[in-house]
């Protein structure tokens, strides 16, 4: 799931690149930072070496996810964005960062607060970081039923571990909880009401 999630957020990166516009750098630097920005926030916050400085297989997930974007770029041109294949990466994408998050956190004994937290931005940092990057309002804030499945998983992992279920059976929950939140948002068209 994690592979998958760094191939897609990294395509979802630079396909945002190409719609600003940017240049071929520019696109990769946003593929980059969308898949693996999340993870690194998360990594120093709770006090370590980022996982992506130390792993060749996340960086070449998200070279791969990159090259995908370019390519279905140059050869059709249009915004491959919601392609159901790329929408569901993206969705196992969510699931397995927002799950791998809460692991951290609750690894590191990190309180309810702190567990959501770190859940939350590695499964959609990375998205409001390059939004960022693009000077415009992260779309995690303004659209979408995203980062809420990632604060939900966030929960239930505190909560399955707290009444003691196995590590490894507790990330592997988060994540089903996740994903199934997201693809009911993307089925039935949830969002959360606007002020």
């Amino acid at each position: 799931m994690n592979a998958v999630g760094l191939v897609a957020f990294a395509a979802v990166g630079a396909l945002k690149g190409r719609e600003a516009g940017l240049d071929l750098f520019g696109v990769v630097v946003l593929g980059f930072l969308t898949a693996l920005g999340g993870g690194t926030v998360r990594d120093l916050l709770v006090g370590r070496v980022p996982t992506s400085l130390q792993s060749d297989v996340e960086v070449l997930a998200a070279a791969l996810g990159v090259v995908f974007a370019v390519a279905v770029s140059v050869r059709y041109g249009d915004d491959p964005r919601e392609s159901p294949a790329l929408v569901l990466s993206d969705a196992v994408g969510l699931a397995a960062f927002a799950a791998t998050g809460a692991a951290v956190g609750i690894e590191t004994g990190l309180s309810l607060f702190g567990v959501v937290v770190v859940a939350t931005l590695t499964g959609v940092g990375g998205g409001s970081l390059s939004d960022l990057l693009l000077v415009r309002v992260p779309a995690v804030l303004q659209e979408d039923f995203y980062a809420t499945p990632a604060v939900a998983g966030g929960v239930f992992a505190w909560v399955t571990a707290g009444v003691g279920v196995e590590a490894g059976a507790t990330t592997l929950l988060a994540a089903m909880a996740v994903l199934a939140l997201r693809l009911g948002a993307l089925r039935f068209g949830w969002r959360l009401p606007t002020l």
